[in-house]
């Protein structure tokens, strides 16, 4: 596609995901940000939301109806899951559309009843969509106008296991999660068990019987290894913002030694500016992703024999959601994956 400045719209701009988008949009030097919609807050200035954003971007919410469409190139949805799809056939079907939502991510319409309970209302269009985890799926969104963004979870833990999976070094039957997220993980609307007093001083597992982004990972690991596999995963809630770190147990399948896997993760992710792969006793920390784009991943020799502890941090509305949509949207145009996400890290 010729590299040319782009005209944007997002719908479902007034969630966190959606401003966190619009912030990073407003510094992209190749883009146009012409509408945003959030039909609760049609008529208020997106600076009134969120008042970070004021004096910086100057529009108007409108309701995604009263949207000329056809006017733009690239239409980003944040809305939450189980909208969009009944949304998506209403719009120009030429368009580049980029879903941060979980609505086009599974191949099957069957399991959006089981794990999301919803009725899925594009069942014909599921399959036009490409996984959109770009350090995985490179070459099918570069060719794609229709992306689904992966969920934060299985962003970080698809990046971590993606390396032994692809060079079937683990034992697929043997594969637990232990996720941890900030609370923006949850979304912006009242909660009574997000309220202040109930998530400060506090750490808990939710959804321990069956997160629904079990199913998404295990779509895209079966992918990748040829192999049916189930996965445990437990998630668990941190009293901060944003951020996600993310430790999976693995068993190895073979005898390898650990600076030969560390060599493996480097040569997968020799091209991906956005994966740091550390060492020499370095970890993740949440804090070292904050605001940006990245992936940091560490791989420990675990002290029961044979096995592995791979750990991996990214910001959860960022490489996690409205960032990888960005790098996304760069790749299909073929400029620098990075353009417009160079943040560092906000620190401490």
């Amino acid at each position: 596609m010729a590299t040319k400045d782009i005209n944007v719209g997002v719908i479902g701009a007034s969630g966190y995901t959606g401003s966190d988008l619009i912030r990073m949009l407003s510094g992209h030097p190749k883009i146009d940000l012409k509408y945003i919609s959030a039909n609760n807050h049609a008529g208020q200035r997106i600076g009134e939301i969120y008042p970070h954003l004021n004096g910086k971007v100057d529009l108007f919410l409108e309701k995604w109806e009263d949207i000329n469409w056809s006017a733009v190139d690239v239409i980003f949805s944040c809305l939450p899951h189980g909208i969009f799809h009944e949304i998506f056939p209403k719009l120009p079907a030429e368009k580049i559309i980029i879903d941060l939502s979980a609505d086009f991510r599974l191949s099957s319409a069957k399991d959006y009843v089981e794990w999301y309970n919803f009725e899925h209302k594009s069942v014909e269009t599921i399959n036009h969509f490409v996984y959109g985890l770009t350090e995985l799926n490179r070459s099918n969104i570069r060719k794609s106008e229709k992306v689904a963004c992966p969920g934060c979870y299985p962003t970080a833990t698809l990046l971590a296991l993606y390396p032994l999976i692809a060079d079937d070094l683990i034992d697929i039957h043997n594969i637990t999660i232990d996720a941890k997220s900030g609370i923006s993980g949850a979304g912006r609307s009242p909660k009574r068990d997000l309220l202040f007093s109930e998530i400060s001083e506090s750490f808990r597992p939710y959804s321990v019987t069956g997160h629904r982004h079990i199913i998404e990972i295990e779509q895209q690991l079966m992918l990748h290894s040829k192999n049916d596999i189930k996965i445990n995963f437990i998630p668990h809630l941190v009293p901060m913002n944003r951020g996600e770190l993310v430790t999976s147990h693995v068993r190895l399948s073979k005898d390898i030694k650990l600076n030969e896997i560390i060599e493996i993760y480097r040569s997968k992710y020799r091209n991906d500016n956005f994966i740091n792969i550390m060492s020499n006793g370095n970890v993740p920390n949440t804090i070292n992703v904050r605001g940006t784009n990245n992936c940091d991943i560490a791989v420990i020799p675990g002290r029961v024999d044979k096995t592995l502890i791979i750990i991996s941090a990214i910001d959860n509305l960022v490489k996690g959601s409205s960032g990888q949509a960005i790098q996304n949207m760069n790749l299909i145009y073929g400029w620098p994956e990075e353009l417009g996400l160079h943040q560092i890290s906000i620190f401490p």
